[in-house]
């Protein structure tokens, strides 16, 4: 796009239908922003997929990929905007917050830039990879905390103890004009869009691309995607208060909050048209197709959106929209990464575990190796298994697992397997 372009869609936004005035943060707040953080962040590519504009009837999907931002995720827009504003007195006494971990290393890496001391409290179920990525920027990293609010409640009480300023990590207008850059770009590179798809936590992000697309065109639908193990916004929104939820229980670790605050939510009911919510094992599915399809490694929380959008169950209608999907993060552990891309195969019927009973063993064993490779499939594991009384005394038995091209196909080999002599079928744990 032509700087020309640039500043005609500039113009288109600022002339926008929809008033925000009474938002806590403006578009010219996220104009400011931009300016403030263009020579330290990346600008992220829109990649228009096919695959998924099929899957999930749009007339197109363009995929924002934050995964490809500084630190991996977008944090680091909102966290660098924050601390850039911070006065000579407030650098010194240096910064602490509170992090499932995209932000921590957002925060870390802004301090480090800054030359600024940071302190990151994280809830014990924050990655490993993300806890020493954080400590390699330089930030000094305590955990502490089952869950985020624990570790938020420290860090605020720690605070005041050291006299660092607290960061937080969504409910600050600093921080939501930071993420709401991601909007700028996104109507810069996807201009035609009618839809965007937004992962909900505490609400900043969807808060920030909220408020710029709704300033350039209160007909763009901005819908948030929340796990269901922590589903606090749309029960927010429709009752007119903030819910706070007792527990969550979600896979998706980086958007696994327990309520939104008073800037977010007052924020988000201005600008969010409805909010969504996705299982785990939707989310599986995301980043298996993710790394299929796009080549690109993505956490949980990161393929919210996609798995709204590619969803049979999805209650939002996107025949004949143009909608915009933000990848918000990557930063996930790889043994994670497999687990979850294992059980996204097995949801889309491409993975199964048999246990087979062979006798002849180790010949039996060679025998069911080639039966697999001759039916096309792949053979992940084979292991011999733990021994149960009902196992036949004569009989040794096995643990395989098998990736196929889909339902019908693992269904086919299935039935090759169960003809081998000397090879019963014991158990199968496989979705047709």
């Amino acid at each position: 796009m032509t700087s020309e372009d640039s500043s005609q869609n500039s113009e288109s936004i600022s002339n926008g239908d929809c008033s925000l005035s009474e938002s806590f943060v403006s578009l010219e707040d996220i104009k400011q922003a931009r300016a403030r953080i263009e020579d330290t962040i990346n600008h992220t590519p829109v990649d228009t997929s096919r695959t998924f504009a099929a899957l999930s009837g749009a007339a197109s999907v363009g995929l924002k990929l934050e995964t490809l931002q500084r630190t991996g995720s977008f944090k680091i827009r909102g966290a660098y905007n924050k601390m850039a504003q911070l006065t000579h007195e407030e650098r010194q006494a240096g910064v602490i917050t509170s992090s499932a971990g995209n932000h921590a290393q957002g925060v870390a890496l802004a301090g480090s830039i800054l030359d600024i001391d940071t302190t990151i409290i994280v809830p014990e179920v924050t990655p490993a990879a993300k806890i020493e990525a954080t400590e390699q920027y330089g930030a000094d990293v305590i955990v502490e905390g089952d869950i985020y609010e624990r570790s938020y409640e420290y860090a605020v009480e720690l605070a005041e103890e050291t006299g660092q300023v607290f960061v937080h990590p969504f409910n600050d207008t600093e921080i939501i004009a930071g993420q709401g850059t991601i909007g700028l770009e996104l109507l810069e590179q996807y201009p035609n869009i009618d839809t965007v798809l937004v992962a909900v936590g505490g609400g900043g992000l969807i808060s920030g691309i909220g408020t710029v697309l709704k300033s350039r065109d209160n007909d763009i639908r901005v819908i948030g995607v929340q796990p269901e193990g922590a589903a606090h916004a749309k029960p927010s929104l429709d009752r007119g208060e903030i819910i706070e939820l007792e527990e969550v229980d979600t896979i998706a670790e980086g958007i696994a909050d327990t309520r939104m605050l008073d800037k977010t939510f007052a924020t988000a009911r201005k600008v969010v048209d409805d909010v969504i919510t996705v299982t785990d094992r939707q989310l599986s599915v995301a980043v298996t197709l993710l790394a299929e399809r796009e080549n690109i490694v993505v956490e949980a929380a990161g393929a919210a959106p996609l798995a709204a959008g590619i969803s049979d169950t999805t209650t939002i209608e996107l025949s004949n929209q143009n909608v915009g999907i933000v990848i918000s993060g990557g930063n996930v552990n790889l043994t994670e990464h497999a687990e979850l891309t294992q059980t996204g195969l097995y949801e889309l019927g491409r993975y199964g575990d048999v246990r087979l009973s062979v006798t002849n063993w180790p010949e039996a064993v060679t025998v069911v190796v080639e039966r697999i490779n001759s039916a096309g499939a792949s053979l992940d594991v084979i292991e011999r298994a733990r021994r149960k009384a009902s196992d036949h005394p004569n009989e040794i038995p096995i643990t395989v697992g098998i990736e196929a091209s889909g339902p019908e196909h693992l269904n086919s080999v299935l039935n090759e397997l169960s003809r081998l002599k000397n090879v019963s079928v014991l158990e199968q744990s496989i979705k047709l």
